[in-house]
């Protein structure tokens, strides 16, 4: 059994990646920042597409201390409005001639209800619509072969809120629960990778899910700020058994970005209890995001919504 295959997949499995570029959403803290920061390690020129520039450009400087040759760039991305995800599209074209690596992973999590600047509820334009859109926008930058990856992170929570209702994306027809859309736009990140994975030809890039797990980010304390105390107080108490670092949390999508032997529609995530920490493998998602007919019809929703269509 190759070192790969191993229970104990790290960091250090990554190969080299000089030569490669990788850009990643939401890449400036957390989970996007440690993927961005092991890349860097090993090479790869990267971009961090981000929504703050001041809070990018912080990151850029900590990751070329980390690596002072490394080829790290921030650019704007605010997955929240198409126009944004089209400049940025536009500008990552002009400045790079391929894209080995997109990690789509910025995201919002458990938001009181609002909408994005096109109207979209937040959590689907944000997590779904906007990388689905940017995707599709650098699609042909991807070099033809499997070392080519498009990794979208969705989340143990895509099992949450029941039945996706594809007639009611912006929840405009129920009472909101904003639980459920974050789930519903998790499962969407699914839905989207497998379907894009059953377009691609062999021999070409590999679209690839994964989760972190319970990984303890700015973002998780975020979300859990909306908890009642009693939550709040319990989760406390449990959070070392089911958390574990954002480097941690990480693994999984390096490994889906990275490593040879990972075949195009997998999923990875934390190999322990519940799938909440430990290191990276192949993990089921549930039977909803296996539902070939509504991956369709979502893909053909989202292309109606963005107004972006793929070129496969």
């Amino acid at each position: 059994m190759s070192r790969t295959r191993t229970a104990r997949w790290s960091a250090d499995d990554i190969p080299d990646q000089r030569g490669r570029t990788a850009v990643i959403t939401g890449a400036n803290t957390g989970i996007g920042f440690e993927t961005a920061k092991a890349l860097t390690l090993r090479g790869a020129t990267v971009v961090l597409a981000v929504r703050d520039l001041d809070k990018g450009k912080l990151a850029a400087d900590e990751l070329r201390t980390a690596a002072p040759t490394a080829q790290v760039l921030v650019q704007h991305l605010d997955l929240s409005s198409l126009a944004s995800v089209h400049a940025a599209a536009k500008s990552l074209r002009n400045t790079h001639p391929q894209v080995d690596l997109l990690i789509n992973n910025a995201g919002v999590m458990y938001a009181p209800y609002r909408t994005t600047a096109d109207g979209f509820e937040l959590h689907l334009g944000t997590n779904h619509l906007g990388h689905f859109a940017l995707t599709a926008l650098l699609w042909d930058l991807l070099p033809p072969t499997p070392a080519s990856r498009v990794v979208t992170v969705s989340s143990a929570g895509h099992r949450m809120g029941g039945p996706i209702d594809l007639d009611d994306l912006d929840w405009h027809k129920r009472p909101y629960n904003r639980t459920a859309a974050y789930g519903h736009s998790k499962l969407a990140n699914l839905l989207f990778t497998y379907e894009l994975q059953r377009r691609l030809p062999d021999g070409g890039p590999l679209a690839v899910a994964a989760h972190p797990g319970g990984a303890d980010t700015t973002g998780s304390k975020a979300a859990m700020s909306h908890s009642s105390w009693l939550t709040r107080t319990a989760f406390a108490a449990v959070r070392p058994l089911l958390l574990q670092s954002p480097a941690m949390g990480a693994l999984p999508i390096l490994r889906a970005a990275t490593d040879p032997q990972v075949s195009g529609g997998e999923y990875y995530g934390p190999r322990g209890f519940q799938q909440s920490k430990g290191h990276p493998e192949a993990v089921r998602s549930s039977p909803q995001s296996h539902d070939a007919e509504l991956q369709r019809q979502l893909w053909a929703r989202s292309e109606e919504l963005t107004g972006v269509t793929f070129p496969i």
